[in-house]
């Protein structure tokens, strides 16, 4: 059960009302009947939203369109759209509504979250560093934020096969002194509540799935997904019309490889004369353990085993209260050899005796994957364009030694909040707004201090020592350098393009799931909630459909049914081809990391929004 929030709207009998409607997911027609209910062509409202109607058409292949894909769209006009429920969306949402608050005047602020509900698709470490949430929300303390536990000890090892070295002395930028183990999950559905209480919109369930433009390419806002499509596009009995939103700012919270955010690049060549972003993919389980294993504020990282040195990543394990402990993996996507499989490394990773030993005995709660922008200052695109802007990790606010990003995110999002607001209310001449000031307020923030002397650590991987070069070379700086060298290291290479023809590579054999702390990878996927609808459109989107069998199967072995961490791509036998293989593609099994979007080797696949409120449903991630 959740709320559908409507924008305030002047009633019939003259006064504001704010109508909050329950919900679950098979109801959410109720949107549109109620809004159907107040609306008007045009409501003179004092608080600047109003509700009209738009004949955007949906795009079919077939040539007799369906008259109900022809029907008006819900039209929701606001001053700033937020697309994306997470600690950036929802810290630039409270920041603005502050803002407007202090200074008593209207602005309304609505975000678009395409979970079922807040938190639902988020999922991280986390230990989280409490900077810029002090600077948000001093009292949050007293507000009763789920920053419960805070780390009371750090640890970093080197593994082997059987053994586990301790590193030291510990690297600064790996000490958590004053940083909490959270759950990215229960701080985001907090964070959701904080901005319903001065005054912000949240519209949960809704897929952004499309950018609106103006005439003069300037963008007005966004609009979500038709909901009831069957797999060939066409209306079924539960048919409803996508909804726009529109607004004089839209701010993209979309997080890694945002799907909207990666046509805004194109469109606005918003990489020009920055580099590449770089990814890795994070898979993480939630255990509750034996309480005699527990070690509430314990934070561990790993490096090595099993991974080998040409591969950079490696394993973590955070206690939180309640005998709770977050364990998980990374692997950059720069990996060469397609026999890789980062599922059954993490599996691997949890058998190393060290590990072993605490998860024995203790039970699986929770499983999840995402992406994580690894690229950190030299990929920071620019993140303004004519009406919007990108904030968070659709931006790339990672610091890759600390292994953070919420505070970072956060932080994009209050600047690019100032930014937007000053630019509403001030008296400049009628166009689209360009958030210039946030592009310099970022880059006179710490945001951007952090992420520079943190510049060529994710670089200086890429030589013939591999992981034991970034181990020196961090070192070094560390030490002497404290990000003050000369030099800036470049990225080499986009990470699907290093991927080697299978036949240069030697297969890995991984150990069968023991089901005690290594499992099968469906039985994990089960733990994640994921839920898609039957029978719609599937969301992962190959544009040629011979080249999945055609180079990626008969030139690198099929990489995708590995890469992917929730087994969505299978290839299986041709029953209308004997002895020929096709590619099939299980998308109720996708848990929305994004990770094919990235690395299939032939970049042939596009990842797009299912309907809203399908996906995984996390708990405590």
């Amino acid at each position: 059960m959740g709320f559908w929030r409507l924008p305030r709207i002047n009633s019939l009998l003259g006064f504001p009302i704010r109508a909050r409607i329950p919900f679950t997911l098979s109801q959410t027609s109720l949107l549109h009947k109620n809004l159907q209910l107040s609306r008007l062509k045009k409501l003179n409202s004092p608080y600047g939203s109003f509700i009209t109607s738009s004949r955007n058409f949906a795009s079919v292949s077939n040539q007799e369109v369906d008259p109900r894909l022809t029907t008006e769209r819900m039209v929701i006009d606001t001053d700033v759209i937020i697309v994306g429920a997470g600690p950036a969306g929802l810290s630039a949402a409270i920041r603005l509504k502050q803002l407007a608050n202090v200074e008593g005047k209207e602005i309304n602020v609505i975000v678009i979250e395409k979970a079922s509900q807040l938190g639902a698709h988020t999922l991280s470490g986390a230990v989280i560093e409490p900077r810029a949430l002090n600077e948000l929300l001093p009292d949050w303390k007293e507000r009763g934020a789920p920053l419960n536990q805070p780390v009371l000890k750090d640890d970093m090892r080197f593994l082997t096969e059987k053994l586990s070295i301790p590193l030291r002395p510990l690297p600064s930028l790996m000490r958590n002194k004053g940083n909490y183990i959270v759950s990215l999950n229960n701080f985001v559905k907090w964070l959701g509540e904080q901005a319903e209480q001065v005054g912000v919109d949240v519209y949960a369930g809704f897929a952004a799935s499309e950018v609106l433009y103006n005439e003069d390419g300037s963008v007005r806002g966004i609009a979500t997904n038709d909901m009831g499509l069957d797999k060939d596009f066409k209306p079924k009995e539960n048919f409803e019309r996508g909804v726009e939103f529109q607004a004089k700012v839209t701010l993209f919270a979309e997080g890694c490889h945002g799907s909207l955010t990666k046509t805004l690049i194109r469109k606005f060549n918003l990489r020009e004369g920055k580099q590449q972003q770089t990814y890795a993919i994070g898979i993480k389980e939630v255990w509750e353990v034996d309480p005699a294993k527990h070690v509430p504020g314990y934070v561990l990282h790993a490096a090595g085993w099993p991974l080998d040195y040409k591969t950079y990543g490696g394993g973590f394990m955070y206690h939180m209260e309640n005998n709770i402990v977050q364990i998980g993996f990374i692997i950059s996507l720069d990996y060469e050899n397609p026999y890789l499989y980062p599922y059954k490394e993490f599996q691997k990773y949890k058998t190393h005796p060290s590990i072993r030993k605490c998860l024995e005995g203790g039970k699986v709660i929770c499983y999840g994957a995402r992406a994580l922008n690894e690229g950190g200052y030299q990929s920071i695109p620019k993140l303004v364009f004519p009406g919007g802007a990108l904030i968070g990790c659709t931006a790339g606010f990672l610091n890759l030694p600390k292994i953070k990003g919420t505070h970072n995110a956060m932080k994009s999002g209050m600047l690019a909040a100032e930014a937007a607001y000053d630019a509403i209310t001030s008296n400049l001449p009628h166009g689209p707004i360009t958030l210039t000031a946030y592009e310099e307020s970022i880059k006179n923030s710490w945001v951007y201090e952090e992420l520079y002397k943190v510049r060529n650590f994710r670089p200086s991987i890429n030589t013939p020592l591999g992981v034991y070069g970034f181990i020196l070379y961090a070192g070094l700086e560390m030490l002497f350098l404290k990000g003050k060298a000369p030099w800036t290291f470049k990225h080499r290479h986009e990470d699907y393009a290093v991927l080697k023809p299978a036949k240069e590579c030697k297969p890995i054999e991984y150990p069968k799931p023991d089901g005690v702390v290594a499992f099968d990878l469906l039985e994990s996927v089960s733990r994640s909630g994921t839920f898609h609808k039957e029978n719609q459109p599937v969301h992962l989107r190959v544009r040629d459909k011979k080249i999945p069998v055609e180079r990626n199967l008969k030139i690198f072995g099929g990489p995708e049914q590995r890469f992917c961490p929730a087994g969505v791509y299978e290839f299986v036998d041709d029953e209308n081809n004997p002895s020929e293989k096709r590619l099939q593609i299980n998308s109720q099994n996708c848990v929305h990391c994004k990770t094919c979007d990235i690395k299939d080797v032939s970049q042939n696949i596009d990842w797009v929004t299912p309907e809203g409120g399908d996906g995984p449903k996390y708990e405590m991630t």
